[in-house]
């Protein structure tokens, strides 16, 4: 992140944009932190520019679009490919995520979702083809995500006062 700290006002911001990136706006952040919405704007954009804040997205519920089945397949790369392979992996129909592992045999954990059982084999397939290693599968039952709680200033201004 280029050597700058990330101060209170930062982890308000990327609280409340993990919470509800959506409907939240400069200006609400601003009055929770006791900033200008200009600031709270120019946070964000500083943020985005240091790769902090990656991007924007939706949370879908794949089982209720139509994609009832939820994979996490456990898969072993060569560890000097095994970030080089991320693109390509996320690349694969029906991957929707993939993570890099450090530990253990398994290093690399892709999350694939679909209709069918087809759907999966394809995707575990196209690993294989790649030249991974399967070496566990797991389904999902359900997901959820929330904000991570260290960036809940809730109480800054009390905090500052």
């Amino acid at each position: 992140m280029a050597g700058r700290e990330i101060d209170d006002v930062d982890t308000a911001i990327l609280y409340a944009l993990q919470d509800d990136a959506r409907n939240v706006s400069s200006g609400d952040i601003a009055e929770r932190t006791g900033t200008s919405d200009s600031t709270v704007r120019k946070r964000i954009h500083r943020l985005e520019s240091d790769g902090v804040i990656k991007g924007y997205s939706a949370n879908v519920d794949y089982q209720r679009s139509g994609y009832p089945l939820r994979m996490l397949l456990y898969c072993t790369a060569s560890i000097p490919e095994r970030g080089d392979l991320i693109p390509d992996v996320l690349a694969i129909d029906g991957v929707v995520s993939v993570q890099e592992l450090v530990t253990g045999e398994q290093n690399l954990l892709v999350t694939a979702v679909g209709e069918t059982d087809d759907d999966i084999t394809s995707v575990a397939q196209e690993l294989l083809d790649m030249g991974l290693t399967v070496a566990d599968e797991v389904l999902v039952r359900t997901h959820e995500t929330t904000p991570f709680g260290r960036f809940d200033t809730e109480d800054y201004a009390e905090d500052d006062a």
